[in-house]
């Protein structure tokens, strides 16, 4: 009886030895597939963003003007660019 209790017992680690690498893997795996699918729905939403923003850059001028003025720097014919660049302030004394 102790003697099949043991057997029983030994069989019971070596399968245990045997599909613990595989089930530490598949955990891994799973781990990994949620981080993708995370991943996918962040670039999704991107996608869809960029998507707007192409259909905004096609049809809209307004928009276009926008960001050819903050991104590109461009300027209409006769404006001038201002920029004011602050003056220097002198050195604070210690006390």
């Amino acid at each position: 009886m102790i003697r099949n209790a043991l057997w029983l017992f030994i069989f019971s680690i070596v399968v245990l030895i045997m599909f613990l690498p595989s089930y530490t893997q598949m955990q891994d795996l799973r781990q990994k597939n949620l981080t993708l699918k995370k991943q996918i729905i962040a670039l999704k939403a991107k996608n869809k963003q960029l998507k707007e923003e192409r259909v905004l850059l096609e049809q809209d001028p307004v928009y276009l003007e926008k960001v050819g003025r903050e991104k590109m720097g461009l300027i209409k014919e006769g404006e001038y660019i201002l920029e004011l660049v602050p003056a220097k302030q002198p050195p604070k004394e210690k006390q």
